[in-house]
């Protein structure tokens, strides 16, 4: 199948059952966290799953790609991420697989419904509204920034969304890993497993991620570190074998 792209869009190989994703260069493109959330995620035969702040529909497509869940549904707020997420699952035939839904995180149990999902995704802002340059063209700003939603609002809407013992999980930073456990706790979102991730094997972790339980016991496993890359510009042998790069 073929597509008209709109100026300043691109056309991505995802290495995925030739899948394809449409992003736009000037806009914000999925990276690395994305594709490891994919690889981290769980997902158990005739699950549904849902992806907070889908941004272009990256995780969906990857996990249509990598497991048998039911149906995929992808949230976002951003009306051209929107388009262009619909857009690429219109190419790929995943239209009976996979749901874009325009809206607000911070709504989604009003907008989706309360216990509807097995299990949830969501590669969240990292900063907080202060924290770092914020004077980014505004879809990079917005998907980098809390600026329209925090994590305490992901994580609500998380524990409002998932049936009981339903999955999270996320991939954020480990400067805010205190704050991120603590936040999940309160909502009654256990910590189960944890990985933490280093560009290099001497460098210190750039990304956590993170599988918590809606009312799951009080113990948590905490995996060995993945790292990205062997040498500059070489990825480690676990990221060719495990995530397909």
């Amino acid at each position: 199948m073929t597509i008209d792209l709109k100026p300043g869009e691109r056309l991505d190989d995802l290495q995925r059952n030739h899948y394809q994703i449409i992003q736009n260069r000037e806009k914000f493109c999925f990276g690395m966290d994305a594709v490891l959330l994919s690889g981290f995620a769980r997902i158990r035969p005739g699950e549904k799953v849902l992806d907070l702040g889908t941004g272009t529909g990256i995780i969906p497509i990857l996990l249509a790609a990598k497991t048998q869940a039911a149906h995929l549904t992808g949230l976002e707020i951003q009306s051209e991420s929107v388009d262009m997420a619909r857009r690429s699952v219109k190419l790929n035939g995943l239209e009976e697989r996979i749901s874009i839904v325009e809206g607000d995180i911070k709504e989604a149990s009003g907008l989706l419904g309360k216990g509807m999902f097995d299990v949830v995704t969501s590669n969240p802002p990292y900063m907080i509204a202060h924290h770092g340059l914020t004077g980014e063209q505004e879809q990079k700003a917005i998907a980098r920034h809390e600026i329209l939603c925090t994590f305490e609002d992901v994580a609500r809407e998380t524990a409002r969304v998932l049936v009981p013992e339903g999955k999270f999980y996320l991939v954020h930073r480990p400067f805010r890993l205190a704050e991120i456990i603590r936040t999940l706790t309160d909502y009654g979102l256990e910590p189960k497993r944890m990985r933490l991730v280093h560009p290099f094997v001497e460098k210190e972790p750039n990304m956590v991620l993170l599988e918590a339980r809606k009312g799951g016991n009080s113990r948590i496993c905490v995996e060995p570190p993945l790292v990205v890359f062997r040498e500059p510009g070489v990825y480690s042998q676990e990221i060719y074998d495990t995530y397909g790069y």
